[in-house]
């Protein structure tokens, strides 16, 4: 398992996890894969396997023929990238990085066209694919990737990832023989917004965790990367005009760790990478509670101009900013303005959840004036579904993340905001919460909206979730996982996998293929490829995970 260093405050608790997870990594040294073995093509160089069936893939794809003689991957093989643009390139780089440690073969990328080989083709002709979809196929002398955006050329690249064997995964040379099976596929999305958000406030996680979970991410063709940056525990974001929100509002965290920020270069490191992924980022700086930290940090932003201590525990809805006071929405101006900055990316989110300690009245005076601001520097406006209990600006996003103990009224609020055209993302706290505990026996996570094993992480449709909610109204669906229990990227693993890919699944595939009893059989063949890429994964007994991957 590859060991993430940066943060081992919580070592005496994983220990047993890891240690569990280096034997399963040492087994499939011993046992290289699950599938049966045919004949060796290549003597006792390397193994042959049967291909992976093009259909058993996560995200299931749209459209699916298989036939023909499968590809095989060869020292001789070349990445051809083809498209004026040059973004086939980068794509066909990203690919080579991914093939070369576990194949040891050189893969030239080239930007000339040819019949063989793994060939990256951006075609503007070809509409039907969209911004994001692509085609796929397999044949003995070539694989080929056609889209008609760079986004649907890397989607493409992640399906061929998953159609080699898992050992594709591993950072050292494989006895693999690396075949591809036969056919084609031809993939769009369902819907066009797929995200998964990161908490980093409740605990701190340094960049090079950040681009972890985001390459976790992108590999399921998620396209949207959430990250939470201020709450009542920690502010992460440097602000010029508000210095001390980072220097002393970052300072702690939950449990009273050191905590920490990212400088503004840091940040725009994070965007950069998450666009090399092809997924936008959406800032959250959240208010009007959930605000402890900026009011610690700056007295005048409190009503009574007393400035409380830092907070390092888990309670909710005590904080809010002051309603009345000019100098909140010069606050919320320049917070905004400056991260807006250094954000490309559509949305800006402004939190508006569990707002206990700000009356209605100015709650609604807060989130009213901090949306004109949002419109102001030129983004969109996210915020939690509690938006709908103000008024919306035209073209808001409001982000769902009730359960089975929401009120039907406040249920009905948000279906009503929807029918007058707020969109909606999808985010069911007792389905894709990735921090939600999966059974009583879970040693990390929470339980307050109720314990979420795999099969009810997936089994439940976006489309008919809220009932009387317009098709048109819902964007697609997030997967948030909060911090409070975690602390490392070990712990992100533990709770995102193996439910990530499922959410990830609503977001993109056909609701026509969405079937358990099918998706844990695909999810199965995901066990081997987590553990190689070190991934120490909940081993849930509602999927029949191979032997080889515990």
């Amino acid at each position: 398992m590859r060991l993430h260093t940066a943060r081992r405050r919580a070592l005496p608790r994983t220990l047993p996890r890891l240690l569990g997870s280096l034997l399963l990594v040492a087994a499939a040294g011993v046992s290289t894969a699950c599938a049966a073995p045919t004949a060796s093509a290549a003597g006792n160089t390397a193994t042959a396997w049967a291909p992976r069936p093009l259909g058993q893939v996560v995200p299931a794809p749209a459209s699916v023929r298989p036939g023909g003689d499968p590809y095989t991957l060869t020292p001789a093989t070349r990445i051809r990238a083809v498209g004026a643009s040059g973004e086939a390139r980068k794509v066909g780089e990203y690919l080579a990085g991914l093939l070369r440690p576990s194949t040891g073969y050189a893969l030239p990328v080239t930007e000339g066209d040819g019949a063989d080989g793994i060939r990256l083709r951006l075609d503007p002709r070809a509409g039907k694919l969209g911004a994001e979809g692509y085609t796929l196929t397999s044949a003995a002398g070539s694989v080929t990737i056609t889209a008609r955006q760079p986004a649907g050329l890397f989607h493409g690249v992640q399906t061929l990832r998953q159609l080699l064997p898992a050992q594709v995964e591993r950072d050292s040379p494989q006895k693999v023989q690396w075949r591809v099976a036969g056919g084609s596929i031809t993939d769009t999305p369902r819907y066009g917004y797929r995200g998964a958000m990161l908490d980093v406030s409740r605990h701190f996680f340094s960049v090079d965790e950040v681009k972890r979970y985001i390459d976790q991410v992108a590999q399921y063709k998620m396209n949207t990367f959430h990250i939470h940056l201020s709450d009542d525990q920690g502010w992460r974001i440097a602000v010029d005009s508000w210095p001390k929100l980072a220097t002393y509002g970052g300072s702690t965290e939950v449990g009273g760790g050191t905590g920490g920020y990212y400088t503004k270069a840091q940040y725009q490191e994070i965007v950069r990478y998450a666009a090399s992924r092809y997924l936008e980022v959406v800032p959250e700086i959240d208010m009007p509670g959930h605000t402890n930290a900026a009011l610690a940090s700056y007295a005048e932003l409190n009503c009574d101009g007393v400035a409380p201590p830092l907070y390092t525990g888990i309670k909710v809805g005590f904080s809010s900013l002051c309603a009345g006071k000019d100098v909140t929405y010069d606050f919320i101006d320049d917070v905004v303005r400056e991260v807006a900055a250094l954000t490309p990316g559509r949305y800006f989110h402004i939190g508006g959840d569990e707002a206990h300690s700000t009356s209605h009245e100015d709650y609604v005076t807060i989130m009213e004036r901090a949306q004109a601001v949002v419109g102001k520097y030129g983004k969109t406006v996210m915020g939690w579904h509690q938006l709908t209990g103000a008024d919306p600006v035209k073209g808001a996003v409001a982000q769902y993340w009730g359960y089975d103990a929401t009120s039907a009224a406040d249920r009905a609020q948000v279906v009503d905001a929807a029918k007058k055209g707020t969109k909606l993302v999808l985010s069911p706290a007792d389905r894709v919460y990735l921090d939600m505990k999966y059974n009583d026996q879970t040693e990390l996570g929470l339980k307050w909206a109720g314990l979420v094993e795999v099969k009810r992480s997936y089994d439940w449709d976006p489309a008919t979730y809220l009932p009387g909610t317009p098709e048109s109204a819902v964007l697609g669906v997030e997967a948030p996982i909060w911090s409070e229990t975690l602390t490392d990227s070990d712990d992100i693993d533990a709770m995102a996998f193996p439910r990530l890919p499922g959410a990830a699944e609503l977001g993109w595939s056909p609701a026509s293929t969405h079937d358990w009893n099918t998706y844990k059989v695909r999810l199965a063949g995901l066990g081997e490829r987590f553990t190689a890429q070190g991934i120490d994964y909940y081993r849930s007994p509602q999927v029949p995970w191979p032997a080889a991957a515990g």
